[in-house]
């Protein structure tokens, strides 16, 4: 019988652990979203991570593989087609992708964008791949001007609109991304629509609001998430969690864009008396630093998560369970800014796990919802493997 009731997954998004067998498909030879930021910076201060065993995933200078480790540890291999955060998060609830969402390198074909106007009656500007804040600086001041909201992709499979506050109202904004969401269907089925709201009267001070929504596709298959409400437990979701998913599977959320607040979001959900899922996704690795090629940035998040793992450690109840995964890299130190081909990390801790457990490298993203599955007696998923027989202590 598991001795768990509660499991909390963190998703370091953007936190790769090296190159996936499969990297050269992607053109990401050579990432290493951990080890090439440590080198980038001189090391990394992780002390309560390098604990609980993080120095044995990918060498990082300044973190020590240390013996005996207070938690288990490996690395997750990704097998769905698609490097995007719903790919990624979608494999860990176990869902796999066999077709990769679409992608526009040179912008979106004048088909979408002919039914995007006819929908909205609203022209636009951009249609290319661009960095959020580049195309701000680039075009704000002519979006201002005539009104058209600002079209743009980038490596993901994404469809973003960035409008300004006071020239498209937030709730205007909002409405013609679902009406995006829901035209982007069939061979135009990108993984998300995100509205990009920003404030500002001049380029050196565009700033994008916290106003961001995402409308992903739903997942074609029934999630880990979707079993555990089935069966009557709570599933909370912080950070960008209900975005990813859809809502779907969720019992509470904490809906938040950075970091600081997916924390505690995640604190205020372990006080509550439950049994089932905390899922927290802390999204500034990748939104932040990574597409900005900002190593120290970057390198001081992850610092800054491992000065909240105490808090978070004393929060936890004996028969609760932390998995630290990430849903696929960014590595700041290359010169591209998309996401990149990696390994996961996993960190595995808690009072009913035994330490020290090399879980090597897993066959896929997926083994955290079969290990879910499996403490909480529910369907296997068609792809993954629990490791829960590996890491449990005994009765």
């Amino acid at each position: 019988m598991s001795l768990i009731k509660r499991a909390i997954i963190i998703v370091l998004d953007g936190v790769g652990a090296g190159e996936a067998p499969d990297a050269d498909k992607y053109g990401d030879m050579g990432s290493n979203s951990l080890s090439n930021t440590a080198r980038a910076v001189g090391g990394l201060h992780l002390p309560h991570l390098e604990k609980l065993g993080w120095g044995h995933i990918t060498p990082m200078p300044g973190v020590e593989p240390v013996k005996p480790a207070l938690g288990a540890y490996g690395r997750l291999t990704p097998i769905s087609n698609g490097k995007d955060s719903v790919t990624g998060h979608w494999e860990l609830m176990g869902v796999y992708l066999e077709e990769p969402f679409p992608v526009y390198p040179n912008g979106f074909p004048p088909e979408v964008l002919s039914e995007f106007t006819r929908l909205t009656g609203l022209e636009v500007i951009g249609n290319k791949p661009a960095s959020g804040t580049e195309i701000l600086k680039e075009l704000g001041m002519e979006h201002i001007r005539t009104g058209k909201p600002i079209v743009y992709t980038s490596g993901d499979s994404v469809f973003q609109v960035a409008a300004h506050e006071e020239i498209i109202p937030i709730e205007r904004q909002y409405e013609i991304c679902q009406l995006a969401r829901n035209m982007l269907t069939g061979k135009h089925a990108v993984g998300r629509v995100i509205a990009r709201p920003f404030l500002g009267s001049e380029p050196d001070n565009f700033k994008r609001t916290l106003n961001r929504r995402d409308y992903p596709l739903i997942a074609p298959n029934m999630t880990g998430m979707d079993y555990l409400v089935e069966a009557g437990k709570s599933v909370y979701g912080t950070g960008k969690i209900d975005d990813l998913f859809g809502g779907r599977g969720l019992t509470g959320t904490h809906h938040c864009e950075d970091n600081f607040n997916s924390i505690q979001g995640l604190l205020k959900y372990l006080d509550q008396d439950f049994e089932g899922l905390i899922f927290s996704n802390l999204i500034e690795f990748d939104m932040i630093y990574g597409h900005r090629n900002d190593p120290r940035g970057y390198a001081n998040a992850l610092q800054d998560f491992d000065q909240a793992l105490p808090e978070i450690q004393n929060r936890l109840r004996p028969t609760d369970i932390v998995m630290i995964v990430a849903d696929h890299g960014v590595d700041p130190t290359t010169p591209g800014t998309d996401h990149s081909r990696e390994y996961s990390p996993l960190l595995v801790f808690g009072e009913p796990v035994r330490g020290g457990v090399d879980l090597g490298i897993r066959g896929s993203y997926a083994d955290v919802d079969a290990t879910l599955m499996e403490i909480f007696h529910l369907p296997q998923p068609l792809i993954g493997s629990s490791f829960l027989q590996q890491i449990q202590k005994q009765a």
